[in-house]
């Protein structure tokens, strides 16, 4: 057990200390997630109030600070934490002699590098697809989940208003991508790292965009605001339009779905009005056994 805590605070540690330094710029600018996040919050932010989609929707749209707080919460504070816990995760593969690298069944490092980056944005997306789709299957997982479908104004920022339970559901089935993937240098995964949370952001935007012919193969902000919807077309039990920065397996997979093109359609859930208002009652929300 002392080893596991020793462990788990030098990861901690470890990923303390890189977040400070990308504060400071100790960090090449390239891997400076912490200012990349706000270059990005502010570029597509400025799309919203120059090309508003929702015009009655303001720039300090409902539960936007709440939304800003998640996001740096999420992306910063909180994956520091888990990033001791992943700590773990390492040693126990390696303590029964599995280096995590040994895993990996595809060797990237012979493709060219656009390549290599387009394997590993399809890989990653694909497991981000599947563990989407289970957190509305699944009706535990749907609880901590509800937390992110509270949003009744769409913006940016909700982009990453998600419960801190979500990441122990996402980062295991990440890491198992990336494991499965050899040769991918850290160069190459912050590059995919920025292009999926300008994607991101840009779904959950305040715009009106569809990609035109490519909206088959990309998410939107137009596909994605059904995802969100308030009561789910006819026929469809759990949700559509999982997709995170691919529409495609949405199309494969026959759960897409955009009935009208319509930027008005209520959002949120069925019993959306039980979501705690703050932060902290966020935090545990989703332990009840109480369903919506």
């Amino acid at each position: 057990m002392e080893k596991l805590v020793e462990i788990f605070w030098s990861s901690l540690k470890g990923s303390l200390d890189w977040t400070l330094k990308m504060i400071s710029f100790e960090v090449p600018w390239y891997q400076n997630f912490f200012y990349g996040l706000i270059l990005i919050s502010l570029v597509v932010w400025s799309l919203e109030l120059l090309f508003p989609w929702r015009k009655q929707q303001g720039a300090f749209r409902k539960d936007f600070w709440l939304d800003a707080f998640y996001m740096f919460f999420n992306f910063t504070l909180f994956a520091i934490a888990i990033d001791g816990v992943y700590g773990i995760f390492k040693y126990g593969f390696e303590s029964i002699g599995i280096e995590m690298s040994g895993l990996a069944f595809f060797d990237l490092s012979s493709l060219p590098m656009a390549v290599q980056l387009l394997v590993f944005f399809v890989v990653l997306d694909f497991v981000q697809w599947l563990t989407h789709v289970a957190l509305h299957r699944f009706e535990f997982f749907w609880r901590f989940h509800q937390v992110h479908h509270s949003v009744e104004e769409m913006g940016f920022a909700a982009h990453l208003r998600y419960h801190w339970m979500e990441n122990i559901l996402y980062k295991p089935l990440k890491t198992f991508g990336v494991m499965v993937l050899g040769g991918i240098e850290p160069e190459q995964a912050f590059i995919v790292h920025f292009v999926s949370i300008a994607i991101g952001h840009l779904n959950h935007a305040n715009v009106h965009l569809t990609w035109g012919p490519l909206k088959y193969i990309l998410n939107n902000p137009v596909m994605h605001l059904w995802h969100h919807v308030y009561a789910l077309p006819k026929g469809i039990k759990y949700g559509l339009n999982y997709g995170i920065s691919l529409s495609l397996w949405d199309y494969l997979f026959g759960t897409a779905s955009i009935p009208e093109d319509n930027p008005d359609i209520k959002l949120g859930y069925p019993g959306v009005e039980d979501m705690p208002d703050g932060f902290g009652a966020q935090l545990i929300h989703g332990f009840s056994r109480k369903k919506s």
